[in-house]
Protein backbone atom coordinates (compact mmCIF):
# COMPACT_ATOMS: atom_id res chain seq x y z
CA UNK A 1 0.00 0.00 0.00
CA UNK A 2 1.53 3.31 -0.96
CA UNK A 3 1.53 6.53 1.30
CA UNK A 4 -0.91 9.05 0.22
CA UNK A 5 -0.77 12.33 1.07
CA UNK A 6 -3.51 15.25 0.67
CA UNK A 7 -3.04 18.50 -1.53
CA UNK A 8 -4.39 20.74 0.22
CA UNK A 9 -6.01 21.90 -2.55
CA UNK A 10 -8.52 18.78 -2.20
CA UNK A 11 -10.43 20.52 0.40
CA UNK A 12 -11.02 23.85 -1.88
CA UNK A 13 -8.66 26.98 -2.09
CA UNK A 14 -11.39 29.35 -0.38
CA UNK A 15 -11.93 26.46 2.48
CA UNK A 16 -8.07 26.95 3.30
CA UNK A 17 -8.16 30.73 2.71
CA UNK A 18 -10.79 30.93 5.04
CA UNK A 19 -10.06 28.66 7.76
CA UNK A 20 -5.67 28.00 7.04
CA UNK A 21 -3.70 24.64 6.70
CA UNK A 22 -3.81 23.47 10.14
CA UNK A 23 -7.70 23.42 10.15
CA UNK A 24 -7.70 20.80 7.85
CA UNK A 25 -4.89 18.57 9.22
CA UNK A 26 -7.56 16.56 11.50
CA UNK A 27 -9.76 15.72 8.39
CA UNK A 28 -6.74 14.81 6.02
CA UNK A 29 -5.61 12.21 9.37
CA UNK A 30 -9.37 10.73 10.06
CA UNK A 31 -9.40 10.10 6.15
CA UNK A 32 -6.06 7.81 6.43
CA UNK A 33 -3.73 9.91 4.80
CA UNK A 34 -0.05 10.03 5.94
CA UNK A 35 1.02 13.25 4.41
CA UNK A 36 -0.51 16.98 3.86
CA UNK A 37 1.08 19.24 1.03
CA UNK A 38 0.96 22.87 2.33
CA UNK A 39 0.81 25.39 -0.71
CA UNK A 40 2.48 28.35 -1.03
CA UNK A 41 -0.13 30.11 -3.43
CA UNK A 42 -3.29 29.70 -0.78
CA UNK A 43 -0.96 31.48 1.97
CA UNK A 44 -1.25 34.79 3.09
CA UNK A 45 2.60 36.23 3.06
CA UNK A 46 2.51 36.47 7.33
CA UNK A 47 1.30 32.34 6.81
CA UNK A 48 4.87 32.10 4.88
CA UNK A 49 7.00 33.13 7.74
CA UNK A 50 9.80 31.21 8.99
CA UNK A 51 7.92 30.89 12.40
CA UNK A 52 4.47 30.34 11.06
CA UNK A 53 5.31 27.52 9.30
CA UNK A 54 7.04 25.84 12.17
CA UNK A 55 4.24 26.35 13.73
CA UNK A 56 2.21 24.82 10.97
CA UNK A 57 4.75 21.94 10.84
CA UNK A 58 4.24 21.03 14.38
CA UNK A 59 0.49 20.91 14.23
CA UNK A 60 0.38 18.61 10.94
CA UNK A 61 3.26 16.63 12.96
CA UNK A 62 0.91 16.29 16.06
CA UNK A 63 -1.62 14.78 13.77
CA UNK A 64 0.73 12.38 12.71
CA UNK A 65 1.43 13.88 9.23
CA UNK A 66 4.60 14.43 7.38
CA UNK A 67 5.18 17.36 5.04
CA UNK A 68 5.10 18.33 1.55
CA UNK A 69 6.40 22.23 1.09
CA UNK A 70 4.52 23.40 -2.93
CA UNK A 71 5.63 26.21 -4.41
CA UNK A 72 4.45 27.70 -7.98
CA UNK A 73 8.64 28.85 -8.04
CA UNK A 74 10.33 27.95 -10.83
CA UNK A 75 13.75 25.89 -10.69
CA UNK A 76 14.75 27.87 -13.88
CA UNK A 77 13.85 31.33 -14.93
CA UNK A 78 12.42 32.27 -18.03
CA UNK A 79 16.18 32.98 -19.79
CA UNK A 80 16.90 29.12 -18.88
CA UNK A 81 19.62 29.61 -15.61
CA UNK A 82 19.48 28.69 -12.34
CA UNK A 83 17.37 30.74 -10.36
CA UNK A 84 19.39 30.48 -6.93
CA UNK A 85 16.77 32.80 -4.88
CA UNK A 86 13.83 30.71 -5.92
CA UNK A 87 15.00 27.71 -4.85
CA UNK A 88 16.85 29.24 -1.49
CA UNK A 89 13.72 30.23 -0.39
CA UNK A 90 11.98 27.05 -0.94
CA UNK A 91 14.25 24.80 0.27
CA UNK A 92 14.22 27.52 3.68
CA UNK A 93 10.37 27.04 3.57
CA UNK A 94 10.60 23.73 3.79
CA UNK A 95 13.29 23.08 6.64
CA UNK A 96 10.70 25.62 8.76
CA UNK A 97 7.80 23.36 7.87
CA UNK A 98 9.72 20.10 8.72
CA UNK A 99 8.96 19.02 4.96
CA UNK A 100 10.24 16.00 3.68
CA UNK A 101 9.69 17.09 -0.10
CA UNK A 102 10.19 20.59 -1.24
CA UNK A 103 8.45 20.81 -4.69
CA UNK A 104 9.03 23.74 -7.49
CA UNK A 105 8.28 24.00 -11.07
CA UNK A 106 10.60 23.25 -13.80
CA UNK A 107 9.93 26.45 -15.46
CA UNK A 108 12.57 27.90 -18.34
CA UNK A 109 15.12 24.74 -18.50
CA UNK A 110 16.51 25.28 -21.84
CA UNK A 111 19.38 22.30 -21.68
CA UNK A 112 22.38 23.98 -19.22
CA UNK A 113 21.68 22.36 -15.93
CA UNK A 114 24.01 23.95 -14.05
CA UNK A 115 24.49 20.84 -12.80
CA UNK A 116 27.85 21.55 -10.53
CA UNK A 117 26.35 24.57 -8.64
CA UNK A 118 23.03 22.94 -8.16
CA UNK A 119 25.15 20.48 -6.35
CA UNK A 120 26.84 22.40 -4.21
CA UNK A 121 24.09 24.76 -3.97
CA UNK A 122 22.04 22.57 -2.40
CA UNK A 123 24.64 20.98 0.49
CA UNK A 124 24.67 24.43 1.53
CA UNK A 125 20.85 24.78 2.00
CA UNK A 126 20.77 21.63 3.77
CA UNK A 127 18.76 19.54 0.84
CA UNK A 128 19.22 16.40 0.44
CA UNK A 129 20.90 15.50 -2.59
CA UNK A 130 20.37 11.13 -2.72
CA UNK A 131 17.26 9.34 -2.76
CA UNK A 132 16.48 7.48 0.03
CA UNK A 133 14.14 4.44 0.70
CA UNK A 134 13.58 5.47 4.10
CA UNK A 135 10.62 7.17 5.70
CA UNK A 136 10.87 10.62 6.80
CA UNK A 137 14.38 11.95 6.73
CA UNK A 138 12.74 15.70 6.97
CA UNK A 139 15.72 16.00 10.37
CA UNK A 140 17.81 15.53 7.39
CA UNK A 141 16.74 18.13 5.34
CA UNK A 142 14.15 18.41 2.98
CA UNK A 143 14.46 16.86 -1.22
CA UNK A 144 14.05 18.64 -4.03
CA UNK A 145 11.56 17.58 -6.25
CA UNK A 146 10.52 18.98 -9.85
CA UNK A 147 6.83 18.88 -11.22
CA UNK A 148 5.52 18.60 -15.15
CA UNK A 149 3.47 21.92 -14.83
CA UNK A 150 0.44 22.90 -17.20
CA UNK A 151 2.31 25.38 -19.23
CA UNK A 152 4.51 24.44 -22.25
CA UNK A 153 7.72 26.54 -20.39
CA UNK A 154 7.86 23.41 -18.01
CA UNK A 155 5.27 21.24 -19.31
CA UNK A 156 7.49 19.49 -22.38
CA UNK A 157 8.26 15.59 -21.99
CA UNK A 158 11.50 16.52 -23.70
CA UNK A 159 12.58 19.21 -20.60
CA UNK A 160 12.63 16.43 -18.17
CA UNK A 161 14.22 14.00 -20.56
CA UNK A 162 17.38 16.70 -20.73
CA UNK A 163 17.42 18.30 -17.14
CA UNK A 164 18.22 14.38 -16.18
CA UNK A 165 20.36 13.66 -18.46
CA UNK A 166 22.08 16.86 -18.30
CA UNK A 167 22.29 16.27 -14.41
CA UNK A 168 24.26 13.18 -15.01
CA UNK A 169 26.55 14.50 -17.89
CA UNK A 170 27.51 16.88 -15.31
CA UNK A 171 28.25 14.28 -12.61
CA UNK A 172 25.02 15.85 -10.49
CA UNK A 173 22.78 12.41 -11.16
CA UNK A 174 20.09 11.97 -8.52
CA UNK A 175 20.51 15.29 -6.76
CA UNK A 176 16.60 16.37 -7.40
CA UNK A 177 14.03 13.97 -8.28
CA UNK A 178 10.95 14.80 -9.87
CA UNK A 179 7.24 15.00 -8.79
CA UNK A 180 5.32 13.42 -12.03
CA UNK A 181 1.79 14.81 -12.11
CA UNK A 182 -0.58 12.54 -14.48
CA UNK A 183 -2.94 15.15 -15.41
CA UNK A 184 -0.75 18.87 -15.80
CA UNK A 185 0.91 16.22 -19.02
CA UNK A 186 -2.96 16.80 -20.77
CA UNK A 187 -2.20 20.97 -21.04
CA UNK A 188 0.49 21.26 -23.12
CA UNK A 189 -0.41 17.87 -25.15
CA UNK A 190 1.88 15.29 -24.25
CA UNK A 191 1.00 11.56 -23.59
CA UNK A 192 1.06 10.74 -20.15
CA UNK A 193 2.04 7.31 -20.37
CA UNK A 194 5.16 7.64 -22.48
CA UNK A 195 6.40 9.92 -19.85
CA UNK A 196 5.62 7.64 -17.32
CA UNK A 197 7.59 5.14 -19.22
CA UNK A 198 10.38 7.62 -20.16
CA UNK A 199 10.51 9.21 -16.31
CA UNK A 200 9.75 6.59 -14.34
CA UNK A 201 13.44 6.24 -12.53
CA UNK A 202 13.40 9.61 -11.32
CA UNK A 203 9.94 10.15 -9.95
CA UNK A 204 9.57 10.54 -6.22
CA UNK A 205 6.07 11.85 -5.06
CA UNK A 206 3.02 11.33 -8.12
CA UNK A 207 0.34 13.89 -8.24
CA UNK A 208 -2.63 11.66 -9.11
CA UNK A 209 -5.84 13.85 -11.08
CA UNK A 210 -8.40 12.97 -13.74
CA UNK A 211 -8.93 16.16 -15.88
CA UNK A 212 -12.42 17.35 -18.08
CA UNK A 213 -12.86 19.94 -20.91
CA UNK A 214 -10.71 21.31 -23.48
CA UNK A 215 -7.74 23.48 -24.33
CA UNK A 216 -7.14 26.06 -21.84
CA UNK A 217 -10.46 24.71 -19.82
CA UNK A 218 -9.51 21.98 -18.85
CA UNK A 219 -10.21 21.10 -15.22
CA UNK A 220 -8.77 18.38 -12.37
CA UNK A 221 -11.36 16.33 -11.36
CA UNK A 222 -11.52 12.82 -9.44
CA UNK A 223 -10.92 9.70 -11.36
CA UNK A 224 -13.47 7.63 -11.96
CA UNK A 225 -14.39 4.58 -11.50
CA UNK A 226 -13.92 3.82 -15.30
CA UNK A 227 -11.13 5.99 -15.33
CA UNK A 228 -8.11 4.02 -17.42
CA UNK A 229 -5.35 6.25 -17.22
CA UNK A 230 -4.72 6.86 -13.81
CA UNK A 231 -4.05 3.50 -13.09
CA UNK A 232 -2.29 2.77 -16.33
CA UNK A 233 0.01 5.42 -15.76
CA UNK A 234 0.29 3.88 -11.94
CA UNK A 235 1.38 0.84 -13.15
CA UNK A 236 4.03 2.62 -15.15
CA UNK A 237 5.88 4.71 -12.18
CA UNK A 238 7.56 3.58 -8.92
CA UNK A 239 5.07 1.37 -6.36
CA UNK A 240 6.95 2.73 -3.49
CA UNK A 241 6.42 6.50 -3.44
CA UNK A 242 3.68 8.65 -2.17
CA UNK A 243 0.95 9.90 -4.40
CA UNK A 244 -1.32 12.83 -3.46
CA UNK A 245 -4.63 12.93 -3.97
CA UNK A 246 -5.04 16.82 -6.33
CA UNK A 247 -8.32 17.21 -7.08
CA UNK A 248 -11.17 18.62 -5.46
CA UNK A 249 -13.64 16.75 -2.94
CA UNK A 250 -17.13 16.68 -3.18
CA UNK A 251 -17.83 20.19 -1.26
CA UNK A 252 -20.88 18.28 -0.34
CA UNK A 253 -19.16 15.29 1.48
CA UNK A 254 -15.92 16.27 1.55
CA UNK A 255 -14.51 13.97 4.82
CA UNK A 256 -16.27 11.12 2.85
CA UNK A 257 -15.05 11.68 -0.51
CA UNK A 258 -11.44 12.06 1.33
CA UNK A 259 -11.46 8.61 3.36
CA UNK A 260 -12.88 7.00 -0.20
CA UNK A 261 -10.25 8.43 -2.50
CA UNK A 262 -7.40 7.73 -0.16
CA UNK A 263 -8.26 4.80 0.37
CA UNK A 264 -8.34 4.56 -3.42
CA UNK A 265 -5.20 6.11 -4.44
CA UNK A 266 -3.19 3.93 -1.69
CA UNK A 267 -4.75 0.51 -3.45
CA UNK A 268 -4.46 1.63 -7.33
Amino acid sequence: MAEVAIVASAFGAQAIWRDGHAAWSRPARRAGAQAFEVRRELMHDADAQPDALRALGTALAGEGLWRVWSTPDALYGEDGALDEAALSCAVAAGRALGARFVKLQLGGFAGDASAVRLASLLEELGARTGRTDERDKASKGPRVVVENGQLEQGGKLDQFIDLFNALRDGGAAGVIGMTFDIGNWQWPGEPPLLAAAALAPYVEYIHCKAVVGEGARRFAVAPGDDDTLCRAALALLPTHVPRGIEFPFDPARVEDDAAHYVEWLAAA
